[in-house]
């Protein structure tokens, strides 16, 4: 069998290859097959079955599977056509200008409209949830110039997210009606004279075939998971952590066989750490360096390229930063973020006095504090304490010089680390998602070797590519990844009802 990779054909690398399938015990007939119980296919469910649809969800593990927080829609009543087109200007040029304009213009124009709808129908399943509005995007907007009106969902606050009311959501979706299917695999599409007609799936006892009258929707999410198929599209991240587990290019896998086509090499990935430390503080220039003491970039880079840096066995993603008890006083008006006050930043230090923990997840936590530097480095671990106190003094030199003769920051920018008592943040950048899939159109329908629509086959969230193409996920919409995902399930729903109500 051929795929398309890049510009030529080959032979399909052999972790696409599918299983051999048994005996069919049992089909079952719905007008709508969704494949993942996540942030895209539960609304999908939720948003067919509203509109008519007979749905199912089937899902290979026990419950609905999801991670993030935030999800980011423009109010189309509230903001300009033309800042509108900026915003997607930019995402675009973010993205090294290989994504699709038309799909980030298919997030724009209607994800007002979905996420009003989703933050609606989380808060009667019973999800703690609110609309933080324009307060995300302020940075965004001051730097375009721009005057973009947001709906912003945010779940919360932690340890409550995403992970939690996709549960919830998935509930309240059984209730109204949606058939799920959990500890269901999907192993293939079923394809019949060049449409999708279903999806054959196994639980532990048989395989059952499910066919779709309208459409198969695939929102299987990434494959970080495929060891394989990391090493061949993302081998930069193959020493990273995961931050999930069972996300093994399922979708990707079936829809490839089925005709589809994976875009080019050159994928993105999503490298983060929101939560050893204040969210607000990752991206400010205070000092940073790797688990042997050394200073190792210009600490002006923004937070989500930092693991550009550490991709080696011996880093894993980890790195520190450094900053003293006069913090607030020396990073008001620097780049990155904002500091945050002592009250809250002792919620993210292991060994403080704090009775209320409200905002963080307690097993992610990792921010030290002590009265000597060599105490915070035998504290952080790092491995060599005498070259991290040589550091912090070569630092502290040269920022009091006002010449940084390592990397070159600004003068302004610097912060020196002189007051006891010290502390220091330890991130744990790990692999959240790899946010390249398989080639669609505007409509989220796969496309073939020839760049057609495949006829019954639909990709949603991170299953599906061409949203993305730059060497890590740009962080300009707060938000994108989980607003991508809800509006392309919202979207691609309406579209099959459609389709069904013009039938």
């Amino acid at each position: 069998m051929n795929y398309k990779l890049g510009h030529k054909s080959e032979k399909l690398p052999k972790f696409f290859e599918g299983e051999q399938i048994g005996e069919i015990k049992d089909t079952k007939d719905y007008d709508l097959v969704i494949i993942g119980a996540g942030t895209p296919g539960v609304p999908a469910a939720i948003r067919a079955n509203e509109r008519g649809l007979k749905v199912c969800v089937i899902q290979k593990e026990e419950q609905a599977s999801a991670c993030g927080n935030i999800g980011a829609g423009i109010l189309l009543d509230k903001s300009k056509k033309e800042d509108i087109e900026k915003v997607i200007s930019q995402e675009v040029e973010d993205n090294n200008y290989r994504s699709k304009r038309s799909l980030y213009r298919h997030w724009a124009y209607n994800s007002g409209e979905a996420i009003s709808w989703l933050i609606d129908i989380a808060k009667k399943a019973g999800c703690k949830v609110l609309d933080a509005g324009d307060n995300p995007h302020k940075a965004l907007n001051k730097k375009l110039g721009t005057d973009l009106h947001f709906v912003t969902s945010l779940f919360g606050p932690k340890p409550y997210s995403v992970t939690d009311a996709i549960v919830e959501l998935a509930e309240y979706a059984e209730n109204q009606g949606v058939d799920f299917y959990y500890n269901t695999r999907a192993v293939d599409l079923v394809k019949e004279n060049d449409k999708v007609r279903g999806v054959i799936a196994k639980n532990k006892d048989s395989y059952i075939q499910f066919n779709g009258k309208y459409g198969v929707i695939v929102g299987t999410g990434d494959y970080q998971n495929d060891d394989q198929m990391l090493a061949y599209y993302l081998p930069d991240v193959v020493n990273f952590k995961k931050k999930k587990s069972g996300r093994e290019g399922d979708g990707q896998k079936m829809i490839v066989r089925a005709g589809g086509v994976m875009e080019n090499i050159g994928h993105t990935k999503m490298c983060h750490d929101f939560d050893s430390g204040p969210s607000s503080m990752m991206s400010m220039p205070y000092l940073r360096v790797k688990k042997n003491g050394r200073r190792f970039t210009d600490e002006t880079v923004p937070m989500e390229y930092m693991n550009c840096f550490l991709l080696s066995k011996e880093d894993q993603g980890e790195y520190m930063q450094i900053f003293d008890s006069a913090y607030i006083e020396k990073g008001q008006g620097k780049i990155g973020g904002s500091p945050v006050e002592l009250e809250e930043l002792n919620k993210f230090i292991k060994d403080a006095d704090v009775s209320d923990r409200t905002g963080v997840i307690e097993n992610l936590i990792d921010t030290q504090r002590a009265d000597s530097l060599e105490e915070l480095g035998e504290k952080l671990g790092i491995n060599d304490i005498d070259t991290f106190v040589e550091t912090v003094n070569n630092y502290n030199k040269m920022a009091e010089d006002g010449e940084d003769k390592e990397f070159g920051v600004d003068k302004d920018q610097m912060i020196s680390v002189k007051k006891a008592p010290f502390y220091g943040i330890h991130r744990h950048i790990k692999l959240t998602l790899t946010c390249s899939g398989v080639n669609i159109d505007d409509k989220h329908r796969c496309l073939d070797i020839n760049n057609q629509p495949i006829e019954g086959l639909y990709a949603i969230g991170n299953v599906a590519g061409n949203m993305y193409g730059a060497a890590d996920y740009p962080l300009g919409v707060v938000g994108l990844n989980l607003a991508n995902n809800y509006t392309s399930g919202y979207t691609t729903a309406n579209y099959l009802a459609d389709l069904k109500d013009n039938n």
